[in-house]
């Protein structure tokens, strides 16, 4: 990825030696959970000489909301409510990721059909998570105006997932085995209408940010973290690839076709700030391509799964015949019925690797589920990344690993 108005030899923090010659106490500071730049439930608690951070230490738990266990004591699809309060600025991407792990675990395939919706809508909240990061990070730093570029936008697509899935933020789109309902008429129109507008925003953003040598000041060399680093402490995602890694989960393992889609998998060169910002421009451009081609190729046909152990039959068989009632009876109440076994299936997420380790006794509630959410080991490596530099630069990394509370501590 190419890197545009660098600055050189900006100083980010005074000289080691400076200190040597002071004798100042250290200031012990909370950064969240209540910081205003502190988004969600966050803790670092912060030793500071002056303006720097000497050291710092996280704390997490201040969510508590119990996913795993709660999950463990609701059927397969009752669970799905659950998944879309992860990452909430990206719902569906959970829905998506958690269905297809049960799928896997009792082995059933889906229709194409839904495939390519699960695409199609997983890669528009992976540029709704983009933009919301991108703006949210840049009002952090200073920049206003960005973030309605990006922001405005996202509502717009809020429109549209409003009228698919019925909800705007925790949509609960998926079932196991499909999808609660198909695409409305007009919806591929109104899509490609917005991708126009989602390419225009990127472009006017870029523009203003780009050779923003205040911009370049707070994000150039700020916060590096290396590719060996990167992958030790378990990074994926955009920040991982910022890092140099071109790993992608769609690449390494694809599934629902991706390796037939014609797209490419962005890296940074330093794994800074900067580059965790444009990786992210540039993915976004690169989910706009994939949609384009998945709207494109979009096949007929149900959009779900004809096996009597996953789906509900249909309202006719429920209401004019004892086998349909006792069939709809039974999955309500008892849940999808799931062989015992254990199986891990994961899927790249807008931050990254997002995993559901299952283990299944053979009722209809699973017996254990673990989550893999990507920014948990992220955020583990947030206190490196930060000492030595400055409070201020703290903010600004901080943004760009974009770290979601609800994913964080399950």
């Amino acid at each position: 990825m190419q890197r545009v108005g660098e600055l050189q030899n900006t100083p980010h923090h005074l000289e080691p030696e400076f200190y040597k010659e002071l004798h100042t106490d250290l200031m012990f500071l909370n950064m969240g959970p209540s910081h205003p730049a502190s988004h969600g439930t966050l803790r670092t608690f912060a030793a500071l000489d002056g303006e720097t951070i000497m050291a710092a230490v996280l704390e997490i738990g201040y969510l508590h909301r119990g996913f795993e266990k709660t999950v463990e004591h609701r059927t397969y699809d009752q669970a799905i409510p659950y998944t879309d309060r992860l990452n909430y600025v990206s719902a569906i991407m959970n829905n998506v990721g958690f269905a297809k792990a049960v799928e896997a675990l009792i082995g059933i395939e889906v229709p194409d059909r839904c495939k390519f919706l699960r695409v199609i809508v997983s890669e528009l909240m992976r540029i709704v998570d983009h933009l919301v990061c991108i703006g949210a990070n840049l009002v952090d730093i200073g920049a206003l105006s960005n973030f309605w570029y990006l922001y405005n936008k996202r509502e717009v697509l809020y429109d549209i997932l409003d009228k698919l899935t019925g909800a705007r933020l925790t949509n609960s789109f998926t079932r196991i085995g499909g999808l609660s309902r198909d695409a409305y008429p007009g919806f591929e129109e109104e899509v490609l209408h917005l991708l126009d507008e989602f390419e225009v925003a990127v472009a006017e953003v870029t523009k203003l940010i780009a050779r923003n040598k205040i911009f370049l000041n707070r994000t150039l060399d700020v916060g590096i973290i290396s590719k060996e680093d990167a992958i030790s402490y378990g990074f994926t995602g955009p920040c991982l690839r910022a890092s140099g890694v071109p790993y992608d989960v769609r690449k390494a393992q694809p599934y629902y076709y991706y390796d037939q889609f014609d797209f490419e998998v962005p890296i940074g060169e330093r794994g800074d700030t900067y580059d965790r910002f444009f990786v992210r421009f540039e993915e976004i451009v690169q989910s706009i391509r994939i949609v384009r081609q998945a709207l494109k190729l979009l096949p007929k046909g149900p959009i779900n799964s004809d096996d009597k152990r996953v789906s509900l039959p249909p309202k006719k068989d429920t209401y004019t015949n004892i086998e349909g009632l006792i069939n709809h009876f039974k999955h309500i109440y008892e849940g999808v019925q799931v062989a015992p076994g254990e199986y891990y299936d994961a899927t790249e997420a807008a931050n990254g690797e997002l995993g559901f380790y299952l283990v299944s006794d053979g009722s209809g509630n699973p017996y254990r589920v673990r989550c893999r959410p990507p920014c948990f080991t992220i955020f583990s490596a947030y206190p490196d990344l930060i000492e030595g530099g400055l409070l201020a630069d703290a903010i600004a990394i901080l943004g760009s690993l974009n770290i979601i509370a609800g994913e964080l501590e399950r």
